[in-house]
């Protein structure tokens, strides 16, 4: 009797635990992380502005005679993640789940492409064993379940390898490589690495393809779908002299508009990466996983195809350049995941082929080990067991701190209302589209609503961004900084609300349950005015994380 579970059987629940890993919780984390924060933020508006005082944009030095070609991407990144954001906003709200969705999506994806490369190129086996992996392994349910480009990324390169492959049998897929190669760079510039892949592929396999037709045609087709970036980028030389934040980096154009460039500070010198690189593997990944990597190195570089090794050493060598940091580690794991799924094919036909039970039983408790990991890392709401052995410290980039129920709070004190009361921002674009948010509000019905927000400024920077700011350059929400609220009374007189129209005020405080900007603390002077607020007998709205903690404190007044 033939008791085998068929392949397709199979397929589909991989792909369902696939699901369930990236869709489980995927609004409820926090949103801490500052990438994460700067993509969301601007894609709620497609705007290219983000409060940094020291990486200013072009819609800054233009204010207010902003030119066309600004629209075509952003200062710092190509435009492609933001779009799709935005319309994933525009559909689900302005929320987490909404900008995390697309990232989910394309994770479930990768993991049936991840399947379909295996089977192209070695066995279907193969390509099971590498889409069980990839499903599970808490590097890429990690990267699937935030707003980042990293998910995309990854994508686009197992698309491109797909269709590149495909390409090899027929040539016409050589116009869809180069169109998904195209979107990939639309969506990061890492994505480039896939030209040195496949050219170097070709060269060893191929090279009668660099005299075809749809060779070219792929390549030109790759350019149109990135031309926008180009246009932009030619533009911005000819209006500033240099190029856009990552490609002025490159080149060491070192623009006095941008006198800091995040994360750029923190690669260091190569013998810093060199060092940094597998302390930062081991984190991003589990400790069996890393440990399976390193040993099915040997059965790899045995197979005569040799693409899991022309991908894993580019890749290193791109890692080794822009820095191996945690998210970009991310860009190594389908490749990782083939080869140790190459590795368990191998064991389990040549050394127990006569305890075949004992290899199923083997690789389930890896399976089971790495989905409890995952689990334990991005699913539960806080990990059990130490660091490292029982989960991975990727689970802090979107901790349930407390933050996102201080968006929901906010978000159920001004639904159906618009502000009554606004401030001037001092760009105009940003006035425009306070006005265009206030006039479609109005518009719709909504109720006017005279309020303030002041918070105190130590609050985590991307918290500030996504929970304060948004409001109120998205949607025109008064909102100031302690300091800036005690200046205003002292220089207007303590009548200064109520003369200005203000009828209720939100003071919001967090307690030392959740992370600050500085270490530390609270600011002195949002201590004291709390204290005051105390004494003329105000009682605090108290915001619980999911623990049960008191994680913020809102003073309504």
């Amino acid at each position: 009797m033939n008791t085998r579970v068929p392949d397709r059987y199979l397929l589909i629940a991989i792909l369902i635990v696939a699901t369930v890993l990236r869709i489980v919780n995927l609004g409820v984390g926090d949103v801490t992380g500052n990438d994460e924060t700067l993509y969301a933020f601007r894609s709620v508006g497609m705007l290219d502005f983000n409060e940094a005082e020291f990486q200013t944009t072009p819609l800054e030095w233009q204010d207010p005679n902003i030119q066309w070609w600004t629209a075509l991407s952003f200062h710092d990144h190509p435009p492609l993640v933001f779009v799709i954001q935005n319309l994933f906003m525009k559909v689900f709200g302005e929320n987490t789940f909404a900008f995390r969705l697309p990232s989910a999506i394309l994770g479930i994806f990768s993991v049936y492409l991840l399947y379909l490369i295996g089977t192209q190129l070695f066995s279907k086996k193969v390509g099971l064993i590498a889409a069980a992996i990839m499903a599970i392994t808490v590097n890429h349910v990690y990267i699937s379940r935030i707003g980042i480009q990293e998910s995309y990324v990854i994508f686009f390169l197992l698309l491109a390898s797909y269709l590149f492959f495909k390409a090899l049998e027929n040539e016409r897929y050589l116009l869809w490589t180069g169109a998904a190669i195209g979107f990939g760079i639309l969506t990061k510039y890492n994505v480039f690495i896939l030209a040195p892949i496949f050219l170097t592929y070709l060269v060893i396999f191929k090279r009668s393809y660099f005299a075809k037709k749809s060779f070219w045609l792929g390549a030109l087709l790759a350019l149109l779908i990135f031309s926008p970036v180009i246009v932009y980028n030619i533009q911005l030389y000819r209006t500033t002299g240099h190029f856009d934040f990552q490609i002025s980096y490159i080149l060491g154009q070192n623009p006095n508009v941008w006198q800091q460039a995040p994360g750029k500070e923190e690669i260091g010198a190569l013998t810093d990466r060199i060092k940094n690189f597998a302390p930062n593997f081991v984190t991003v990944n589990s400790w069996p996983l890393t440990a399976l990597f390193v040993i099915s190195l040997t059965t790899l570089l045995r197979k005569k195809n040799i693409f899991p090794v022309l991908a894993i050493g580019w890749l290193i060598l791109l890692l080794l350049l822009i820095g191996p940091t945690t998210r970009f580690l991310t860009m190594l794991t389908p490749f990782v995941v083939l080869s140790i799924a190459i590795f368990i094919d191998a064991v389990y036909e040549k050394i127990f082929v006569v305890k075949k039970n004992l290899a199923l039983a083997g690789l389930a408790l890896f399976l089971f080990w790495e989905i409890f990991y995952s689990v334990n890392s991005q699913i539960l709401s806080y990990p059990v067991g130490p660091e490292l052995w029982a989960f991975s410290k990727l689970r802090y980039d979107n901790y349930n701190w407390g933050y996102h129920e201080l968006d929901k709070y906010l978000e159920k004190e001004f639904a159906g209302k618009f502000p009554a009361l606004t401030f001037d921002m001092r760009y105009q674009f940003l006035n425009n589209i306070k006005s265009v948010a206030i006039e479609k509000a109005r518009l719709s019905g909504l109720q006017s609503y005279s309020a303030l927000i002041i918070y105190d400024q130590n609050i985590k920077s991307p918290v500030h961004l996504w929970s304060l700011d948004r409001l109120q350059i998205y949607h025109g929400w008064p909102v100031l900084k302690t300091e800036e609220y005690l200046s205003a009374l002292n220089e207007n007189g303590n009548d200064w609300p109520i003369k200005s129209g203000i009828k209720t005020r939100y003071f919001i405080i967090p307690t030392d349950k959740v992370p600050f900007k500085t270490k530390g603390q609270l600011t002195q002077t949002a201590i004291a005015f709390e204290q005051k607020l105390i004494a003329d007998g105000i009682v605090p709205v108290s915001i619980y994380n999911r623990r049960g903690e008191e994680s913020i404190k809102i003073y309504k007044f």
